[in-house]
């Protein structure tokens, strides 16, 4: 079952992507990124990695709403465009992401149910060899991206705050 359940969330996150590259409307395409980081997640679980599969969730989700930050603060939006936001925001919008992580969701708790028995040879990761991996040999790569994300979030502030 650990089988099916790994190639159900890539091929989740497979529809999922195209979708993000296919949908016209931006909040639509979000929804299903945010579907397709589940599906990956779903996959670093079922190879016996649940903290990879938690930073998956945890970095890029939170790395999803600072995206969010950035765009609002650069463009201001007004009460017209929100307007417009919510008539496009059709109640139907989410049926298509809702029902993929449906099925992501019910595999992934039958299997750390334990309903499944556990493919033989996988090794669980925990998260000091994570930690190991990345403030190791990684850790000038690390510390680059944390100051690109910092420059990013400070310009953000400055093109986004109203003139005086």
């Amino acid at each position: 079952m650990i089988e099916l359940t790994f190639y159900a969330a890539a091929a989740i996150a497979v529809i999922a992507t195209a979708m993000v590259v296919t949908c016209p409307h931006p909040v639509h395409a979000l929804l299903y990124l945010v579907l397709s980081l589940l599906a990956v997640a779903t996959v670093f679980f079922t190879l016996g990695a649940p903290f990879a599969g938690v930073l998956e969730v945890i970095v890029y989700a939170g790395a999803i709403m600072v995206l969010f930050v950035f765009v609002v603060m650069m463009l201001n939006l007004g009460r017209r465009t929100v307007e417009q936001e919510l008539r496009w925001l059709a109640p139907g919008a989410a049926v298509g992401p809702a029902l993929l992580a449906g099925v992501l969701l019910y595999l992934l708790l039958r299997n750390l149910w334990g309903l499944d028995a556990a493919p033989v040879g996988l090794q669980t990761v925990g998260a000091k060899a994570i930690g190991v991996a990345l403030y190791g040999p990684y850790l000038l790569a690390v510390e680059l991206a944390s100051m690109l994300l910092l420059a990013g979030l400070v310009a953000a502030y400055h093109l986004g705050k109203p003139e005086a």
